[in-house]
């Protein structure tokens, strides 16, 4: 089918005049919205574009002949110039109008062609999480901290109706999706979650299906004891739907109960329906079948992407696909008719923990990941930045599935790496699905708090992978400077286009056959959203939300509120560059200069700042560094000491420029000068989570 579709594309491209739209007849909702595979033409009607995510427009307008004539027809700073809190949200258009949250929880309705505010609705309940707005019946339905779904006046933003629903999970971080009267929603960060269907006309549930089963549902006896009811099994993000079938796809998140995400020993079993895709019946909530992607996970690795829908040929025979991945690197191509797995996937014995109740195996898609699974172990002092999967030292290694207890094993992907909540695509131009990843290592261990250790130090970058779903194999892959995993969601349209943000606040268009990059513009603040593309009295625009997030740069990631509208000929300047994220994991804990520590790094301690002091008792935390960031002048000379009073023979190793690898008895001490500039990592190799900086300018 993807061959076919390429076809027909280019052909209503070459007919097409520059500017006008490849789908005209399309209107505002029907089309998108009544068929799961319809690619979106003038309207971009809710986050992923269509009922499939397909994250795909149909309008050719834009194209590599002139790509380089693209410019900024109008930026919105919506909220005024505000430059905090966590932008995610994707917008959607419909008549001429976008529709966007903002960091604080407000809904704007802004014209497209002009960039003017229509209306805002303020948020009386609190900041939120915010990931889209879902349209219909003439309604805008957005998120209400405290668990509410409000209903807004497409026309005039004013409160049609709104209900608070407390009983399935906190609610505000998944997109709204709308279809057909019905509201689907996902509740998260509860001791249960769930998946939910509300009456677009008042809110009312009328159905609801809970990741982690109760006692007398389907899966409940795949969780030790009551393990269940503090299980998690989150829906993150938004579903797909397949009208045709009657089915719609919601994705949960992992088993978060016992302590912490890591921890599988009291909630022995597979624990479904975490870490699984479930179709379920679109009228009842029924359902109908499943796929598990991790079995008793202990890693974090959810998998809650935002399935993707695709019609295409594997082996003659015209398929119906869910693609569904993932933080392990994974595609796992699914018949979205009953969840087979057309192209196979292979149930393999993984290594074992009995403490950790772990399951004897894992599903491996038969042609394997499009990303390494394994870190590679790179020897000190060779090349820097080197490979992306690359280990920081001193860590036990392990690759995907590798299981835990009291010792931290590194592996990645990561819990934050591969596919996480970033927006995939399918072109129907090119037959390819496209995702953002990152490589974000992990370090398990039961010594966490929460989902594992991201260890300092780490350089936390990512890439775009272009895989083709009729035979799961990958078809190109570009490295990246950034992780591109959280919120970098991908846009593919008919003219061979791809489209997606950095956190340093640069959009990209690559060209979607090869990955060559084609245009660049700096927005001014990172993009954790999708670009989405529709058109307006005849002319197509491209638009994104840049404003930023915290994952996983933390507050060196660019925060701000800029809605930018592209077009051929735009000629607005584009935003002043801001500094960019650090993409080194930092330390724990803030500069302090040399000169007030006598230039010394005691090992195997905590540091107060307030109060100048070394902890009392030896500590293998993080922050065992007294202090952890050092700022010194060029030349200074830095004693590295294991205090006298620790039990354990202690020490620093610099990586990856590989300056110094010592241990030190407790009392002993070692020195080294540093003659360049630059900032310098270290950590200890009796406890690899104890990492300090030397900055040195």
């Amino acid at each position: 089918m993807a061959r076919i579709q390429r076809r027909d594309v280019l052909k209503g491209a070459a007919a097409t005049a520059v500017g006008a739209s490849l789908a005209p007849a399309l209107p505002a909702e029907a089309a998108p919205l009544s068929r799961c595979d319809t690619p979106t033409g003038r309207d971009f009607p809710k986050v992923g574009g269509n009922l499939g995510n397909q994250n795909f427009s149909a309008l050719a307008g834009v194209n590599r002949r002139n790509i380089r004539r693209l410019g900024a027809a109008w930026v919105n700073r919506i909220e005024g110039g505000i430059s905090t809190g966590n932008n995610e949200s994707t917008a959607v258009a419909v008549d001429g109008v976008i529709y966007i949250e903002s960091a604080p929880g407000n809904v704007f309705a802004v014209d497209g062609r002009t960039g003017v505010t229509k209306w805002v609705y303020r948020q009386t309940r609190g900041t939120l999480t915010r990931r889209g707005v879902g349209v219909g019946q003439g309604m805008v339905f957005t998120h209400g901290a405290g668990d509410w779904i409000i209903a807004l006046d497409q026309e005039t933003g004013q409160v049609v109706w709104e209900k608070q629903i407390s009983e399935y999970g906190n609610m505000e971080k998944v997109a709204v999706v709308y279809h057909d009267g019905k509201l689907h929603v996902g509740t998260h960060d509860g001791p249960r979650a769930a998946a939910l269907a509300l009456d677009a006309s008042n809110g009312d549930v009328l159905w609801h299906f809970f990741g982690a089963p109760g006692p007398g549902e389907r899966g409940n006896d795949t969780w030790e004891g009551d393990s269940w009811q503090d299980g998690g099994a989150t829906p993150w993000i938004h579903p797909a739907i397949d009208p045709e079938l009657g089915l719609v796809y919601w994705t949960f998140g992992n088993a978060r109960g016992n302590r912490s995400s890591q921890d599988g020993s009291a909630r022995g079993g597979q624990n479904l329906f975490a870490n699984c895709i479930v179709a379920l019946d679109i009228a009842t909530g029924e359902y109908r079948w499943h796929f598990q992607s991790v079995h008793h996970d202990i890693w974090d690795m959810d998998n809650t992407m935002a399935p993707v829908l695709v019609d295409t040929w594997i082996r003659g025979r015209k398929r119906k696909l869910v693609v569904y991945g993932s933080k392990s690197g994974m595609y796992f191509i699914l018949d979205r008719r009953d969840g087979s797995a057309p192209l196979g996937i292979d149930e393999r014995p993984v290594p074992q923990e009995p403490r950790q109740k772990t399951w004897p195996t894992q599903p491996f898609p038969r042609q394997g990941p499009w990303t390494e699974i394994t870190p590679v172990a790179q020897p000190l002092g060779t090349a820097v930045p080197g490979d992306p999967n690359r280990a920081v030292p001193n860590y036990v290694l392990g690759s995907l599935y590798t299981p835990h207890w009291d010792v931290p094993v590194l592996s990645v992907p990561g819990h934050g790496g591969a596919a996480d909540w970033s927006h995939q695509s399918f072109s129907h131009s090119t037959g390819l699905v496209y995702t953002g990843f990152g490589y974000v290592a992990a370090a398990h261990s039961l010594t966490e708090a929460s989902n594992g250790l991201r260890p300092p130090g780490e350089y936390q970058t990512g890439g775009v992978v272009a895989v083709d779903p009729s035979t799961n194999t990958v078809r190109w892959k570009k490295r990246m400077p950034y992780s591109l995993a959280h919120g970098n969601g991908i846009l593919t349209t008919a003219g061979d286009l791809l489209f997606i943000g950095q956190p340093d606040g640069h959009l990209l268009c690559l060209d979607a056959r090869d990955g060559r990059e084609l245009w660049r513009f700096q927005t001014g603040a990172a993009i954790s959203s999708s670009p989405i593309m529709y058109e307006v009295d005849g002319e197509q625009y491209l638009a994104v939300y840049a404003g930023g997030t915290n994952i996983p740069y933390g507050n060196s990631a660019p925060r701000g509120d800029f809605l930018w509208a592209f077009k051929i000929g735009g000629n607005v300047p584009p935003a002043p560059a801001p500094t960019p994220p650090v993409i080194r994991r930092p330390v724990q804990g803030g500069p302090v200069e040399g000169s007030t520590v006598g230039h010394t790094i005691v090992i195997g301690r905590t540091y107060d700042a307030a109060t100048g002091t070394v902890g009392a008792t030896e500590s293998t935390a993080v922050n065992a560094m007294a202090p952890t960031h050092l700022r010194v002048p060029v030349g200074t000379t830095v004693t590295f000491t294991n205090h006298a009073g620790n039990a354990n023979t202690r020490g620093a190793t610099q990586f990856f420029e590989g300056l110094f690898d010592v241990r030190l008895a407790p009392g002993e001490s070692y020195t080294h000068t540093f003659d360049t500039r630059g900032e310098y990592f270290f950590n200890d190799p009796f406890s690899p989570r104890s990492t300090g900086k030397i900055e040195v300018y």
